[in-house]
């Protein structure tokens, strides 16, 4: 598959990206204000609510880490006008003001003085306008190379690292070398294999931040006094799937950045890249926080390699999901988007599923709806740092 002649239909959004889907939004500050948002969906068809937990006495880098996520989300080029509510006006103002940067059309309100009933009534009507702006946007040619991809895997078991995460290895070493601009990450599935991704960083500096990043994460681990993650990594389902130790688990996941791509950037949580590349987010491993956050960096398309099994899906990003395993395939199909067991069977050699893998990316960019969207799959999970105030 030549690349560089391909092309995708997307919506280019007011700063130049290219998104794959028209969402309209109404996006919550905080927890206090998911009844109202969630009433202005009810109130008007093609609005789409994204109820969260938190958002309510944060501070320092906890907080700023929240206002980057809503910002980053509402500002993904998937989604082409936003409705914040929140319960005061000047939590509401920084996301409606940082998600407006984008050029975006976007509407704040506020429930305080207001009520709800008033507050869902005056976003209704705000949420009917965007939704009629949206339904006047067409589809544009775009190079591939303008389609942001990200990655990360969940429910592994060995036939994850054996062949559906290689599969997307195989697929980003095509798309690296065709100038796209993708992202990893999973901090602590790294570990015992840090040191693997820290040669493949393009730059001493690079490979500097990165460390920094893993050395962050190992710090907490220390400092909550827990000497391995036996209770959380590898998992329950993991260890039923024949993965014994966080090491083997590492050396499957790291298999998702191929063989040829270098690491060309490093991210903190929810940042955004500055350039095309393969970039490291530091990251959770849970699955809709780590979604959730590739959705806040700004990617269109997410690809999941799953050996278990797993439903995950996002509310505007879609998510691909790969398996190799036969019995996933035959228990849980509905959720499944790429069947990669051929490979396993010595039926499909690695380079022709990821060439599978590039063709689903392709038609799940140009409007196919992945299984997680049929079904009705909207995780969405914001990180937390810290204990709320």
């Amino acid at each position: 598959m030549d690349l560089g002649n391909l092309t995708f239909e997307g919506y280019r959004r007011e700063n130049g990206r290219m998104g794959v889907r028209n969402h309209v939004i109404i996006l919550p500050v905080d927890d206090l204000s998911n009844a109202a948002c969630e009433a202005v969906a009810r109130n008007i068809q093609g609005a789409m609510a994204i109820p969260h937990a938190y958002g309510r006495l944060q501070f320092g880098a906890d907080l700023d880490l929240h206002f980057r996520t809503l910002i980053g989300v509402g500002s993904n080029p998937n989604v082409a006008g936003v409705v914040v509510i929140g319960i005061e006006p000047g939590w509401t103002g920084r996301v409606v003001d940082g998600i407006a940067k984008s050029g975006k059309p976007v509407e704040g309100f506020w429930i305080e003085q207001h009520g709800d009933i008033a507050t869902i009534a005056n976003a209704s009507r705000a949420a009917y306008r965007l939704v009629k702006h949206a339904s006047t946007l067409r589809r544009t040619t775009a190079p591939l190379r303008e389609l942001w991809v990200s990655t990360k895997c969940g429910e592994s078991d060995t036939t994850s690292g054996l062949a559906s995460c290689p599969t997307v290895g195989n697929a980003f070493d095509k798309l690296w070398e065709n100038g796209n601009t993708l992202v990893f990450g999973e901090t602590s599935e790294l570990t015992g294999g840090e040191h693997l991704v820290k040669a493949r960083c393009r730059t001493p500096e690079i490979a500097a931040r990165f460390q920094a990043m893993f050395d962050r994460y190992q710090a907490v681990i220390e400092a909550h006094k827990t000497s391995d993650l036996s209770e959380s990594q590898p998992t329950k389902g993991n260890i039923e799937g024949g993965l014994t130790t966080i090491e083997e688990k590492a050396l499957g996941n790291i298999q998702k950045i191929g063989r040829k791509c270098l690491v060309d950037g490093v991210l903190d949580k929810a940042e955004t890249p500055s350039h095309p590349g393969l970039w490291f987010m530091d990251s959770s491993s849970a699955a809709a926080e780590m979604v959730t956050l590739c959705a806040a960096a700004g990617y269109a398309v997410h690809t999941f390699p799953t050996g278990q099994g797993n439903v995950i899906g996002n509310p505007i990003l879609p998510v691909i999901k790969i398996t190799a395993n036969p019995r996933t395939m035959r228990t849980m199909p509905e959720h499944i988007d790429l069947d990669v067991t051929g490979i396993l069977q010595k039926q499909m050699t690695i380079d022709e599923a990821g060439e599978k893998l590039l063709d689903c990316i392709l038609r799940t960019a140009n409007g196919e709806l992945t299984a997680a969207e049929i079904l009705g799959h909207r995780e969405f999970s914001l990180t937390r740092l810290y204990e709320s105030a």
